[in-house]
């Protein structure tokens, strides 16, 4: 987890200066929301925790760590209820959100059961036209690609410390696809239409963001190349793994090298290196790996979205978690459909694939142990990670 620190944990003793976009400042947050404290990113005491705490869970509990849920309500009965099976997160929709700031901490205090190991509570706040929080009114990249890249440092360093006031943890908001051009369907929420200046702008969204919440680079391999609405279709390209390199890739490149700790794997097929979407792909998970040299948490889009392909062999979202962890993710997604009792069927398919020996048993517990390490990592941060205990449900 090495790379978790570049961004986010060198140089962390600091308050951020006073940052103005639109009618609101990081300056105005509380003072313990800007400040973070210092953490080693080399420091194995986060590895070692997590692997001893993976090895005292029980199969069962492994593979519900790995499974990121949704249920959507606001009922924070409901929703700690949905996270009492020891899930790894929780991804926020729309159907989560209230109408402020304030109303929203109960909620998210509500899937925190306990503060020093967090689940991950993420949020698609991308700005633009993805926008969660009715309060964000900070610029997306729609706005952000014709402008300086300190501007999106800024506007994602205010962005990450209104998450951290709300208490969420992960953002899944900063796409470092590079899109065609106007016509694209990712180009409202693209950085930028070339590779260096969708680059330059994502390590810059990551840096402003590092100090409040953890940063997540969307949608790997890139969905500028593959065009179609991943929500509803398989995007395909036959772009070669050399054009890719050079066209697509450099973004992913800028964000991991700036510190993002996590990255969403996309429903996208470059069939010139394998046909396989890449959110199942063991090809693309091994140039995320090796040649990019990502060592943090890899998630899954949304596994509802390549059930709504239509495509028959991903109708079973089930055996969609288990392939992708067998492929090499981490963290598993689904949102589109989840009811809940979602999450925990998922989590119970992949230990029945663990003990049926589809899944190996090592690549669940090395997902469980890198999404533990995130975890502790987090709960040694930004006070924003850890809910107020008086914000949470009674028992």
């Amino acid at each position: 987890m090495r790379r978790i620190g570049r961004a986010g944990a060198m140089l962390l003793a600091i308050v951020l200066p006073a940052i103005v976009i639109g009618p609101w400042s990081p300056a105005s947050a509380d003072a313990s929301a800007a400040r973070v404290e210092v953490v080693d990113a080399e420091d194995s005491s986060f590895a070692e925790e997590a692997a001893s705490r993976v090895a005292a869970l029980d199969l069962r509990q492994q593979a519900a760590s790995v499974v990121m849920g949704h249920v959507p309500t606001t009922d924070p009965v409901v929703l700690a209820a949905s996270m009492s099976g020891g899930l790894g997160g929780f991804l926020l929709m729309g159907a989560n959100i209230p109408g402020t700031e304030g109303e929203l901490r109960p909620i998210t205090a509500a899937l925190t059961a306990d503060p020093g190991f967090p689940p991950l509570i993420a949020v698609d706040e991308e700005g633009g036209d993805v926008t969660r929080l009715p309060w964000d009114l900070l610029p997306g990249a729609d706005t952000l690609k014709g402008t300086e890249p300190a501007a999106a440092e800024e506007a994602f360093a205010a962005r990450g410390s209104l998450l951290a006031r709300a208490g969420i943890g992960v953002n899944f908001g900063i796409v470092a696809d590079v899109a065609s051009g106007p016509g694209s369907f990712i180009f409202s929420r693209a950085f930028g239409t070339t590779p260096a200046a969708a680059a330059e702008r994502v390590d810059a969204a990551v840096r402003g963001e590092a100090p409040f919440a953890l940063s997540t680079l969307k949608h790997f391999p890139g969905h500028g190349a593959a065009e179609g609405d991943s929500h509803s279709m398989i995007p395909r390209t036959p772009m070669t793994l050399d054009e890719w390199r050079s066209s697509v890739a450099p973004p992913f490149i800028a964000g991991i090298e700036a510190g993002a700790p996590l990255v969403m794997l996309g429903h996208l097929a470059y069939t010139a290196v394998d046909p396989l979407p890449a959110s199942l792909s063991p090809a693309w998970h091994t140039i995320l790996r090796d040649e990019l040299g990502f060592d943090g948490v890899v998630v899954t889009d949304d596994l509802g979205m390549l059930v709504s392909s239509g495509v028959p062999a991903y109708a079973d979202p089930v055996a969609d978690a288990v392939a992708s962890l067998a492929a090499g993710s981490d963290l598993v997604l689904m949102v589109v459909g989840s009811d809940t009792g979602t999450a925990s069927r998922i989590a119970e398919g992949i230990a029945v694939a663990v003990e049926s020996g589809a899944l190996p048993a090592g690549r669940l517990a090395e997902a469980a142990t890198r999404v533990a390490e995130l975890r502790l990592r987090m709960a040694a941060s930004p006070p924003g990670w850890q809910p107020c205990p008086e914000c949470r449900p009674a028992a």
